[in-house]
């Protein structure tokens, strides 16, 4: 069945279906966001695992930082020019098709990673990596605008970014211990174990996926025709928060402020991938040798980013407010890089601030994708989303080069993470500039 197939306006619900409405919003959360959760857990281990496999991969490839920095960032390039048409497609073919096309692909071609053997081949599987992976998060984002209202997608998009937090608790420890442990088992090093192993999965998780999901309510079989009817009229109901309601995709993109979130999203995630890519080399500057070890430390600060995540996540929804919920968490990313640049010669003071850190920008994120998916019109989610997404990898693609230069000329961490911290309050002032608050834009919408 077309995912873009019409259907009649849903009646408005019953006083007694009313009464349900959180025990159905409940079953559709279970039924949609664990399967999804570990999708994104997968997709997230597969765009930053180079950042542990560098440490094994020295051994074999003693390949420069600059080398690692531009084939960390050509995942980037490859998801930029592919991310716009795949949410396109799904928009005609559905979600899942377009999941199971993204997720077996992807998965071979992180797998394929394990086969490296020169910068060049490098450089052009990272490439089609990103091009493989494209569509898949704006993808999402937009899979939740078929399910829930903007009032209810906060905490949702909030729960399914965790994901990020989450696998990060685990991915240091598990990538740590695979480049040990597994080194020279079948004569293969670490790092090709660690790039097989957790490759695989996306492939096996792509067929889940299209086995598992409906595109839209309506063709959900686990769902009563009243509890149907329900999310239907909810959605029907929702209404645009910007004046841009029913505009074209035409129109949004003319639009300065999808210019400005952009932006902020080029700087928010730049900065968040510099850091994640150069996390494990960084704990290493602090004397730490065993590579176990390195991934455990790592996951410390995650930790409290799963917790701040969903917890910021549900105060945003519970106020309503957006914008400000921002900027604090790039306040906070910035003042605990400073104190972590404080605290170098304390492996657990550097680690508290960075926990600080963390907890701030694993916040950021679904707080951006809430205040997008309020402000663009539902006739050009689809194109809105995944353009400001795509612009917005150009961050990663560029940012960890940056700072592996800026760190070739000082000799030390400490200063990219300078320009790191002034960045973070950049990005954060840009969205409070193109939100505005909702009395500047209940007035624009009239």
């Amino acid at each position: 069945m077309n995912s873009s197939a019409t259907v009649a306006p849903a009646s408005p619900p019953t006083a007694a279906e009313l009464g349900r409405v959180e025990a159905v919003y409940k079953k559709v959360g279970w039924r949609l966001l664990p399967v999804l959760l570990v999708s994104y857990m997968i997709a997230y281990l597969d765009r930053v695992n180079v950042g542990y496999a560098q440490l094994g991969m020295k051994q074999t490839l003693p390949w420069s930082n600059e080398v690692y920095a531009l084939g960390a960032g050509m995942f980037f390039v490859g998801y930029l020019i592919f991310e716009v048409p795949s949410n396109l497609i799904l928009v005609k073919i559905g979600a899942r098709k377009t999941m199971l096309r993204i997720m077996v692909l992807w998965g071979l071609a992180a797998a394929g990673m394990m086969y490296v053997t020169t910068p060049i081949e490098f450089y052009i599987i990272r490439f089609i990596l990103g091009a493989c992976e494209a569509g898949f998060f704006p993808g999402v984002i937009l899979y939740f605008t078929f399910w829930y209202p903007s009032v209810r997608r906060g905490q949702v998009i909030a729960i399914f970014m965790s994901a990020t937090a989450l696998i990060s608790v685990v991915a240091g420890p598990i990538s740590g211990a695979t480049l040990k442990y597994m080194d020279g088992i079948n004569g293969w090093h670490g790092w090709q174990w660690m790039f097989l192993t957790q490759g695989l999965p996306a492939a096996l998780l792509g067929i889940t996926l299209y086995l598992w999901l409906d595109d839209k309510p309506e063709q959900a079989k686990w769902l009563t025709d009243a509890e149907k009817n329900l999310l239907r009229y909810n959605l029907e109901s929702d209404t645009d928060k910007s004046a841009n309601a029913g505009h074209s995709l035409g129109a949004v993109l003319r639009d300065p402020r999808v210019y400005v979130f952009a932006a902020s999203y080029f700087m928010l995630l730049g900065s968040a991938y510099t850091i994640v890519f150069w996390l494990p080399t960084l704990i290493q500057s602090w004397g730490v040798k065993d590579l176990f070890l390195v991934g455990l430390l790592a996951a410390i600060p995650n930790f409290f980013g799963v917790i701040a995540m969903v917890l910021v996540g549900r105060h945003s929804d519970r106020t309503g407010e957006r914008r400000m919920h921002y900027m604090t968490c790039c306040i906070v990313i910035a003042m605990g890089l400073g104190i972590t640049t404080l605290t170098t010669g304390s492996i657990w003071a550097s680690l508290a601030a960075l926990s600080i850190a963390t907890a701030g920008m694993t916040s950021a994120t679904p707080l951006f994708w809430t205040a997008v998916t309020e402000y663009l019109p539902k006739s050009a989610a689809a194109g809105g989303i995944a353009f400001i997404s795509s612009l917005g990898a150009l961050g990663p693609a560029v940012f960890p080069s940056i700072n592996a230069a800026i760190v070739k000329a000082t000799g030390s961490p400490n200063a990219s993470m300078y320009v790191v911290m002034v960045v973070y309050f950049i990005c954060g002032s840009l969205l409070v500039a193109a939100v505005g608050s909702k009395k500047k834009i209940a007035a624009e919408a009239h």
